[in-house]
């Protein structure tokens, strides 16, 4: 199976075209290699997926004959991702949540209280 298609039927992408494009740009490694879409995979692989500033590595257990449930995909792969991985992930959502979107105008009293009471915490 290809591997775009793997990360595809594996959930890591959305749509197969953003795993070709991932694939294209050097995201996507397979044992240690940067690869191309087209690679072909097999048993025992090693892939490593950078998607948002954060490198998951799994090992490839099954080769699905299709896109699969999310609930199926722990038999299909081997999360093998660091522990430091995927605190810095963790972080990298918290920290979305403090930042105001664009056009949200200026804080509000309560948004302001929160600001200054996270801020009294972290001193």
């Amino acid at each position: 199976m290809r591997i775009d298609k793997y990360l595809w039927c594996t959930r890591y992408f959305k749509t197969r075209n953003q795993a070709t494009e991932a694939a294209k740009k050097g995201h996507i490694n397979l044992n240690g290699v940067s690869a191309k879409p087209a690679r072909e995979i097999r048993i025992g692989d090693h892939i490593g997926v950078r998607i948002n500033q954060v490198t998951y590595e799994l090992e490839v257990l099954e080769i699905p004959k299709s896109r699969v449930g999310a609930k199926l995909i722990d038999g299909l792969r081997k999360d093998c991702t660091s522990k430091e991985a995927l605190a810095h992930r963790d972080m990298m959502r918290l920290a979305k949540k403090h930042y105001r979107k664009k056009g949200e105008g200026r804080p509000t009293k309560k948004d302001r209280r929160d600001i200054e009471g996270y801020l009294d915490d972290t001193e």
